[in-house]
């Protein structure tokens, strides 16, 4: 959403980025257990007494965006009201063009993909979801940050009916806090986490533009596979309090297989737009849709369709 996220999606050659999807090329991963040994977590270094300059100058910077936006009406934290109603219709065009789209080329860094066809992505084993911070987050903060992933993990799981759990046993889910500081160990967790990750996806993590808000990677089961086995979201640790919510809120759904972003989707985060910070009515019904048993991953939209009007039927009454 207007550079605040970027989603890649590792599925036959897919990457996610906040609030965007890049794919690239195809990170096998079984399902049931990672493709190599997943190395064990360094040992903390002892933790500086502050955020360097670097950090502070960044840290000021979001919070000018974050007073901005609400300065004019954005981020909304209501999920959608009378003034954005959407009709039967608009949540199945909505829901073809953030599922079955990609933004970015794969394999190609962040070139933009121009909106081409893709296939419905989603997770078909239960999801483990992590936690970890850089050197500099306090605590308290870490204690904050890790009851909202906790809370929203619930809910998502809660709307899906897809299995999510919070564990640091065996996790294929990564929730990364990281800062300006954690840059230069930044690629080394992620190659630890995923040890065969394609350069392309690698190279996003080094010197990230601030124009990124923050992002999540997704990872394919298979070669030319669409069905997620590992995904990396990373959050800023400089965002002041809601553009670190907002991320939690759209890297986590889009791990989930919603990828692209769509400017007539409303009320949604799945929009360039910084409309809305969180998850919304709509988008709700766009992540019941994704997991409905009646569809699978791999179907093409032609595939999917018949079954995704039924689906829209049922949810908001018939036609329109």
């Amino acid at each position: 959403m207007g550079g605040r996220a970027f989603l890649l999606a590792l599925t036959s050659g897919a990457l996610a980025l906040a609030a965007c999807t890049m794919p690239v090329d195809p990170v096998p991963v079984p399902p049931d257990r990672p493709a190599t040994p997943v190395s064990p977590k360094p040992p903390e270094a002892v933790r500086p007494a502050a955020p360097s300059e670097d950090s502070r100058k960044l840290a000021a910077y979001y919070t000018r965006v974050e007073a901005e936006l609400v300065a004019q009406g954005l981020l909304r934290t209501d999920g959608g009201g009378p003034d954005t109603e959407f009709s039967r219709r608009m949540l199945v065009n909505n829901f073809e063009r953030i599922a079955f789209f990609d933004e970015y080329v794969r394999g190609a860094g962040l070139q933009s993909g121009r909106g081409g066809a893709s296939r419905l992505k989603r997770w078909g084993q239960p999801i483990r979801m992590s936690v970890e911070f850089g050197s500099t987050v306090p605590e308290a903060q870490q204690a904050i940050d890790r009851a909202e992933v906790a809370r929203y993990a619930a809910r998502l799981s809660r709307v899906t009916g897809h299995p999510i759990s919070m564990t640091d046993k065996d996790p294929n889910y990564y929730v990364l806090y990281m800062s300006e500081d954690d840059g230069a160990e930044l690629p080394a967790r992620i190659k630890q986490i995923v040890p065969n990750i394609n350069a392309n996806a690698l190279d996003i993590f080094r010197g990230l533009p601030r124009s990124i808000h923050c992002l999540v990677i997704a990872f394919s089961s298979e070669p030319g596979g669409h069905e997620y086995a590992k995904s990396i979201a990373l959050i800023r640790t400089e965002h002041p309090s809601l553009l670190r919510k907002s991320c939690v809120h759209e890297e986590l759904a889009q791990g989930l297989g919603l990828a692209n972003d769509s400017p007539r989707a409303r009320p949604s985060i799945f929009n360039d737009d910084d409309e809305f910070a969180l998850l919304t009515s709509h988008d709700e019904l766009l992540l019941k849709m994704l997991y409905d048993r009646r569809l699978r991953a791999g179907m093409s939209w032609d595939e999917a369709k018949p079954i995704v009007e039924t689906i829209a039927d049922e949810m908001l009454g018939g036609p329109s």
